[in-house]
């Protein structure tokens, strides 16, 4: 499972120009599910995303976590972080297949949401326009293959 997480002062996901999420201060979470992955990838990715310490306390420093500032997270699914890029057309052979990576980010949500955040969505296989006022910026790559 591979994520990319953005500290954000606010983002939205529209679909059809209609916005069906938005959030204030958190992370926008572009998540992507490989075809080995299972409930245990998207649990420890929940608990390392929501565990990072990237907010500025009062000396200025990088050291409060999502929960310590209030945040909330803004969740889409993405696809094309699994992406084989051998070529000039991107191949998608290494994602997992719909069947497998909804269930999978839905369980990514749900294990955000039991550790007591608010939690917004986009549509999984849905055409979104995403939005964020990126805060720093600071941008973090998880990979549980790393983690």
């Amino acid at each position: 499972m591979k994520a990319v997480v953005t500290r954000v002062r606010e983002a939205s996901v529209t679909i059809d120009g209609a916005c069906c999420g938005k959030i204030g201060k958190g992370f926008l979470v572009l998540l992507g599910v490989g075809p080995d992955d299972t409930e245990k990838e998207a649990e420890r990715m929940a608990d390392k995303v929501c565990g990072v310490r990237v907010f500025e306390d009062e000396a200025g420093k990088m050291n409060l976590s999502l929960d310590a500032v209030g945040g909330e997270l803004l969740v889409v699914s993405q696809f094309t972080l699994y992406a084989d890029l051998k070529s000039r057309r991107p191949g998608f052979s290494k994602a997992a297949k719909p069947e497998l990576a909804e269930p999978l980010y839905e369980r990514f949500m749900a294990s955000c949401e039991e550790r007591g955040f608010r939690v917004e969505r986009g549509k999984f296989g849905a055409d979104m326009q995403v939005a964020s006022v990126n805060d720093g910026p600071v941008t973090l790559v998880f990979d549980t293959d790393i983690l």
